[in-house]
């Protein structure tokens, strides 16, 4: 076995140029990669609308002017129950603000680190500086949402773009291959396609399923504005591992803060757990199935790859495309090592032929059957 020093440095070297390229211009690349998805997802309903002779540009509007619509109608929802929970998220933050005053005052009376203090007093100061701190946060606000709305319009346009010269683009990338072997590098491109493409129809499906089902058994627990966070717990999923847990969290820290009873926020804790046990073994793997096809340790890597680089971004995006990458490194004989350390298989069968087949599976085997 021998060692290249020299190949190592240049893929250190390489690497580490990739990650600063990718922190030097996310302005630009993070819209980009944002708008590659949705033209992935678009795609097929961009196709069917120009077969009816609407025309590739008029399709392009079309499919993405139905997009605008459908994510108006999504961002008019959330603001109508956002607005209609205002007056009850006053009470919750009074009542917030008193259990950290009862605290203070507690841990004061036994250990007396803070000497005599009117907890009146306190507590109009904690309400002062939320206030305070809400004034700044809503300039903030304001300016966090010109900036959401420029890199929206941003995305729209490199979509718009994407789809109307996707056949230009193409072709161009088929310049890379070899003429004998254009065939495997078309069938590598389509596959590329088909994963970002499974990848979110699959998440949007299941996001849809998620939502109902959290709404629904927020509604019979008797939460305020169920579909508020069953909805925004289904859509925080999207990031892997992370999500699921701050979906749940927020409904539950809710119930605990706005109802006296203890079952609610246990039973709301309870019906998020259910409902995620089912959809990891259940409907993930129906709905998004193998699309995405990378494993635990890698999935986690590109999380916290992704955080670091691109923030909440990176976090949703870097998953979908180590699975691209994935598929890249199949096809390329050097990079295959690293489409075996990237990809689910190699794992799922060891772990089988070491554990055997999971208790969830033998459920549900049995149901399947």
């Amino acid at each position: 076995m021998q060692l290249s020093f020299q190949h190592l440095f240049f893929t250190l070297a390489f690497a580490v140029l990739v990650v600063a390229i990718m922190v030097v211009a996310k302005s630009i690349l993070i819209p980009l990669g944002l708008a590659l998805l949705l033209a992935f997802i678009l795609h097929p309903l961009h196709k069917r609308l120009k077969q009816k002779r609407i025309g590739n540009i008029g399709a392009a509007i079309l499919v993405l002017l139905s997009f605008f619509l459908v994510l108006i109608g999504i961002l008019t929802f959330f603001s109508t129950e956002i607005l209609s929970l205002s007056d009850q998220l006053t009470d919750f933050g009074d009542k917030l603000m008193s259990i950290f005053t009862d605290s203070v005052v507690f841990v004061n009376e036994n250990l007396s680190f803070l000497g005599n203090f009117d907890k009146d007093q306190l507590l109009e100061d904690g309400k002062a500086w939320i206030k305070d701190g809400a004034a700044s946060l809503l300039g903030k606000t304001f300016s966090n949402t010109a900036n959401i709305l420029t890199g929206l319009f941003t995305v729209i346009i490199y979509t718009f773009l994407f789809l109307i010269y996707k056949e230009g683009l193409v072709s161009a990338f088929m310049r890379f291959a070899p003429e004998e072997k254009e065939p495997q590098y078309l069938k590598m491109l389509k596959k590329i396609q088909n994963v970002g493409q499974k990848y979110l129809s699959g998440m949007l499906t299941l996001i849809l399923i998620l939502g109902l089902a959290n709404s629904t058994g927020l509604w019979i627990i008797g939460l305020d504005s169920p579909f508020l966070f069953g909805f925004l717990a289904a859509t925080l999923s999207i990031i892997p591992y992370i999500g699921t847990t701050l979906g749940a969290s927020i409904p539950v820290l809710y119930a605990f803060m706005s109802k006296d009873e203890l079952w609610v926020p246990i039973a709301v804790a309870g019906m998020f757990w259910l409902i995620q046990v089912i959809e990891s073994n259940f409907l993930s793997p129906k709905i998004v199935g193998n699309s995405v096809n990378v494993n635990a340790f890698a999935a986690i890597l590109s999380l916290i790859i992704g955080a670091s680089v691109w923030g909440v971004a990176g976090m949703v995006l870097f998953l979908p495309f180590a699975a691209m990458l994935k598929v890249i490194c199949e096809n390329y004989i050097p990079l295959q090592p690293l489409a075996l350390l990237i990809g689910d298989d190699h794992f799922n069968k060891s772990q089988q032929s070491d554990d055997g087949p999971s208790f969830f599976k033998k459920i549900k085997n049995k149901v399947m059957k």
